[in-house]
C-alpha cells in the first residue's frame, strides 16, 4: 500500500524504527484488533493502538460512562456522563487517528454472541474486571484460534499474559476455573490507582503491535506481574499447555 504525505508524518516516529518499518507500518494498517471492555485497561490500549494506525479497532462494551470510572478511564469525560461507553470510545479515537475505523458493539459479551464477534478481529485485547468474561474470552479465542493477551489489575498491582493458541498455555491452563464468588474483592471493594491500570493497558497495546509486526518477543508461556508500590516487575515462567486444560485438551 502507498502511505500519503500527511500518514508517513503521522507515522514517521515509528517507521524509522528498525523493528516497525514501512513494511511493519502496513501491517499495522491492515490489522483488526478486537478490545473487549473500554475501561481502565481498554482506555489505554485503544488510544495507542489508534495513534499507532491499527486499521479496525473493534470495542465491545455493553456499560455508560459514569463519575467513578474517569479516574482512570480516559477515552471518557465529564461530558461523557450516562453515554454509553462504546459511543464515547469511538469518538475519542476517531479525533485522535481519523485514518482508523471503529466498529463498536454496545452489547454484553455473552457464549451466545462472543464467537461471532471475534471472527473478523487478528488479536483481541481482554480488557474486562471480572472472571467469567475472562475465562469466556480464553475458552472462545482458544477455540476459534485467536490469539490474544489477557490482563487485570487491583490496588496498585496487575498482570498479563499472551495466548496463541495451539502453541502456549492458556488463561484455563493456569487458572482451571473462576474463585467461588466473593473470594476475590471486586474492583469497587478493592479500589484501584489508575495509573496501574494505564501501565499494564499500554503493555496490552505493546503485546498486540508486537504481534502484528513480529517485533521482539512475545509474553507467551509467562506471566507478568507489576507491582507499582515497589515498581517492580516479576516474570513468571508459566508450564506448557496441559492435556489437563478443559478447553485445550478438547482441541489440540
Amino acid at each position: 500500500m502507498e502511505f500519503t504525505k500527511k500518514q508517513l508524518e503521522r507515522y514517521s516516529r515509528q517507521i524509522v524504527m528498525k523493528e516497525i518499518g514501512v513494511e511493519g507500518q502496513e501491517k499495522l494498517t491492515e490489522a483488526k484488533v478486537l478490545i473487549i471492555g473500554a475501561g481502565g485497561l481498554g482506555s489505554p490500549a485503544a488510544l495507542y493502538l489508534a495513534a499507532a494506525g491499527i486499521g479496525k479497532i473493534g470495542i465491545a462494551d455493553s456499560d455508560i460512562v459514569g463519575l467513578s470510572n474517569l479516574q482512570r478511564q480516559l477515552m471518557h469525560t465529564t461530558s461523557d456522563l450516562g453515554r454509553p461507553k462504546v459511543e464515547s470510545a469511538k469518538e475519542t479515537l476517531q479525533q485522535i487517528n481519523p485514518d482508523v475505523s471503529i466498529q463498536t458493539y454496545n452489547e454484553f459479551i455473552s457464549s451466545d454472541n462472543i464467537a461471532g464477534i471475534i471472527a473478523d478481529y487478528d488479536f483481541v485485547l481482554d480488557c474486562t474486571d471480572n472472571f467469567e468474561a475472562k475465562f469466556l474470552i480464553n475458552d472462545a479465542c482458544v477455540i476459534a484460534d485467536k490469539p490474544f493477551t489477557h490482563a487485570g489489575v487491583t490496588g496498585f498491582q496487575g498482570q498479563l499474559m499472551t495466548v496463541i493458541p495451539h502453541e502456549t498455555s492458556c488463561y484455563r491452563c493456569i487458572f482451571q476455573a473462576p474463585p467461588p464468588e466473593g473470594a476475590v474483592p471486586s474492583c469497587a471493594e478493592a479500589g484501584i490507582i489508575g495509573a496501574a491500570a494505564g501501565v499494564v493497558g499500554s503493555l496490552q497495546a505493546l503485546e498486540a503491535i508486537k504481534y502484528i509486526t513480529g517485533a521482539g518477543d512475545l509474553l507467551t508461556g509467562k506471566l507478568l506481574t507489576f507491582d507499582a508500590l515497589t515498581m517492580k516487575f516479576r516474570t513468571v515462567k508459566l508450564p506448557p499447555r496441559g492435556s489437563g486444560c478443559a478447553v485445550c485438551a478438547n482441541r489440540f
